[in-house]
């Protein structure tokens, strides 16, 4: 173990380990297949990133969030230490390098979207390199009995195949038992496939209690209100959580009239929006920011007081693991959760939307054909862009539940949906090479970004080409923002045009188009996942509606730690000890006046109690009648 201190120590500056992960790290290092079970914050990334580290080879690390990887990789490479990342919206020649630096040895670390994992170049690429461990976080998007369940993630298996020797570790902070055996199962090693005796992991959990955090379930019918009295009561950065981008954009302007300062952020925004968005709320310019679930994933600020969700979540794993974004420094953190009496309503209507009957299935399936003029026998391998807002006119359909419906087409294995690729920029000029150099009223900045560009695209006056404002911003010696904005004006005076990178949803047609009737789709991508997602959503409201159960204590239980203590500090334990106090308060004024006939209010003050404890326990006892008031003395009554 001294070694793997050595590389956090040296790498990280951390004095040692915590948690379970030096186990974890032990058990991979002897080249065991591994599960880790940890809450959101609790250091799952150096799990892997320092028993690679200390190995020869490169490690393949599995996650579906680009903008994650994205984080991963520059932390990594601000160490010092070769990180790179392969995901949907690249290059295909930007693709083969970076594939052929690990086979060369010059990465490190290789992060890949599962998307990527579909396809034979890249299999094969990986069977050439040298690979000493295989991460997966959010392992649970594998297990279709988990509430994030993505198709692409079945592809490690033939991952696997190709790297048997390869040990695996799978990463998640939102597994109920049940997810965590079927994680396990599907990620086993090939060789073990028919294996009775187990699946060949070593399984390491960490207790998800957080023990700074303070839940709390505010009933209210005034969204607006409870949320500005929330905010104006606990200091400090804050996260609301709600369903809808026009919702977050709604929320935001509401809050910023009330004289908060608040930020939207959403799916829907360009790359560049949504970094210079979260930026300037981690940096504190802005203190609340209003989002839907897109955002949260791999954000780096600690210091976050306070989590509300405006909207109930559909499950107990999105709550948990958004709600944990709140007090990672370890310091008093609140996470709010606001119910209406509309939630169960409003659940049910959620259910229905992301699980479509199956005649609904076939009809989109049988729009999709005459959308893209697909004949019956054609479509294997054709991907389109995919215009949900022209599909649903053109059909007469609602945008969610078309999105339910593709969703379960894709799981089916007909289409591959993907609601959120990323297209990466592009940019042609408008001018002629010749008059571009006789234009001498450019900025500065201006010329060497065109300068940037022009040496590092080709064809970029007769075609569009791809460009990463990242790297013309480095080789232009300003930023990314500065990059966009001056190719903004640049468009604006037509000397090019550009066209910013934005996110796209795509379709991939998986097999010939059938016949309608020939659709088939299975119970176990409809009803028993829909069975699955109303229990899940069941939970969540159930969650809001225990008010004699420890919030902590429910939460903890649903994800298997069945013998933990009551918290003590969230609504429903202060609640609680409120009513024991009311209690003993109620037992000393009825034995005071057993003892000593009718007294003076102020001769009824039990020591240790505020004044308000008193009057609210004589005042029960006055609406239970079990004391009366006269002639200015407390009695009990007859």
């Amino acid at each position: 173990m001294e070694r793997f201190l050595t590389i956090l120590r040296r790498y990280w500056g951390y004095p040692s380990f915590r948690g379970i992960q030096s186990e974890i790290i032990a058990s991979v290092a002897s080249g065991h297949d591994t599960l880790g079970l940890m809450p959101t914050g609790g250091g799952k990334s150096l799990t892997f990133q320092v028993p690679a580290l200390a190995a020869e080879g490169v490690c393949i690390v599995v996650t579906p969030l680009i903008a994650l990887m994205k984080d991963q990789v520059d932390n990594l490479r601000s160490r010092g230490i070769q990180a790179a990342a392969i995901h949907v919206g690249q290059p295909h020649s930007e693709m083969l390098r970076l594939l052929d630096n690990c086979i060369l040895g010059n990465t490190k670390f290789l992060y890949v979207s599962p998307e990527r994992l579909e396809t034979e170049l890249f299999l094969d690429k990986v069977s050439r390199m040298n690979v000493c461990l295989l991460a997966v976080d959010e392992a649970h998007c594998i297990s279709q009995w988990g509430y994030d369940f993505r198709p692409s993630y079945l592809r490690i298996g033939e991952l696997r195949k190709r790297l048997p020797d390869v040990p695996l570790l799978a990463l998640t902070a939102t597994a109920t038992p049940a997810v965590a055996d079927d994680i396990e199962f599907r990620l086993r090693r090939p060789d073990i496939a028919n294996d009775a005796t187990g699946n060949g992991f070593r399984r390491f959990t960490m207790s998800f209690a957080r023990s700074n955090l303070r839940y709390v379930v505010r009933p209210t019918e005034d969204v607006i209100g409870e949320i500005d009295h929330i905010l104006r009561s606990v200091e400090g950065s804050a996260i609301v959580y709600t369903r809808s981008r026009n919702g977050a954009q709604d929320l935001a302007s509401k809050l910023v009239s009330l004289g908060h300062s608040a930020v939207y952020h959403h799916a829907g925004l360009t790359p560049l929006d949504k970094d210079t968005r979260q930026r300037m709320w981690t940096e504190g310019d802005f203190r609340v920011i209003v989002a839907t679930n897109a955002f949260g994933m791999g954000i780096d600020k600690p210091d976050v007081r306070l989590v509300i969700h405006a909207d109930l979540p559909d499950c107990i794993e999105a709550y948990f693991q958004e709600a944990g974004r709140a007090g990672r420094d370890g310091a008093t953190a609140y996470a709010v959760c606001l119910s209406q009496r509309a939630d169960r309503r409003t659940l049910t209507r959620r259910l229905a939307d992301e699980y479509p009957d199956a005649p609904y299935i076939r009809r989109v399936y049988e729009c999709l054909g005459s959308f893209y003029q697909l004949a019956v026998g054609d479509g294997l391998n054709v991907t389109y862009e995919f215009d949900v807002s022209r599909f649903c006119r053109a059909f007469h359909m609602f945008p969610t539940t078309v999105t339910g419906a593709l969703n379960v087409l894709t799981q089916a294995g007909y289409i591959h949906y993907r609601e959120e690729d990323s297209a990466t920029s592009r940019v042609i000029f408008l001018t002629e090479r010749d008059e571009l150099y006789r234009i001498h009223s450019l900025p500065g900045v201006a010329e060497r970004i065109i300068q940037a560009i022009l040496r590092t695209t080709t064809g970029v006056f007769s075609q569009y080409a791809q460009i990463y404002e990242k790297d013309i911003a480095e080789r232009a010696f300003t930023t990314p923002d500065e990059v966009y904005e001056t190719l903004k004006a640049l468009t604006r005076q037509r000397i090019l045009n550009y066209v910013p990178r934005k996110h796209l949803p795509f379709i991939t047609f998986l097999r010939r188009r059938v016949e309608t009737d020939q659709v088939e789709i299975p119970a176990s991508v409809l009803e028993d996942r829909r069975e699955g997602a109303k229990q899940r959503a069941e939970a969540m409201l159930d969650y809001t509606l225990d008010t004699s159960r420890c919030h902590s204590q429910y939460l903890l239980a649903y994800f298997g730690e069945t013998d933990s203590e009551p918290c003590g500090h969230c609504d429903v334990c202060l609640e609680q000890k409120r009513g024991k106090s009311y209690e003993r308060l109620a037992a000393h004024i009825l034995q005071e006046l057993r003892e000593h006939g009718p007294l003076p209010p102020s001769s009824l003050r039990l020591p240790g109690y505020e004044e308000a404890a008193h009057r609210k326990a004589m005042r029960r006892l006055f609406d239970e009648e079990r004391i009366i008031f006269k002639k200015g003395k407390i009695c009990l009554a007859e």
